[in-house]
């Protein structure tokens, strides 16, 4: 049986990046030793600042905080095996879904779009996860 310290010394972690991380004790991502690479939820919060405009500039600049989370575990977009987009208003798929299909028609990850309550900060409409695999792993 191997000790589980063996494991997660083998897992690794990016982040915290912003608050909310810090203050639920959690990652920005965390890498697998299997090669899975698996981005929290990501929304266009960065610095405090949600981004201008409506679902598509939100959608945009969540996946973009996601990518730079992988970026610094040297995968890119083209690793991207799963994406999950969670929309506050059924209004908005079609927005949010020119967003992904710019960032991810290439790679064709598998995809799921959920409309939920909604987020804590009210002024957010949409949150992304982003999962990833790095071919090769040990």
């Amino acid at each position: 049986m191997t000790d589980a310290s063996d494991w997660t010394d083998s897992v690794r972690r990016v982040g915290p990046d912003g608050p909310w991380e810090d203050a639920l004790g959690s990652s920005r991502a965390v890498q697998l030793p299997n090669g899975l690479v698996l981005v929290s939820g990501c929304t266009s919060d960065v610095g405090g600042q949600i981004a201008a405009g409506g679902p598509y500039d939100q959608a945009v600049a969540a996946f973009e905080v996601a990518l730079d989370a992988l970026k610094e575990l040297g995968l890119g977009r083209e690793h991207v095996v799963r994406t999950r987009m969670y929309l506050t208003h059924a209004r908005d798929t079609d927005e949010v879904r020119r967003a992904h299909k710019e960032l991810f028609d290439e790679v064709r990850p598998a995809t799921s779009m959920l409309i939920v309550s909604g987020f804590v900060n009210p002024s957010l409409v949409v949150e992304v996860e982003v999962e990833a695999y790095r071919g090769g792993a040990e």
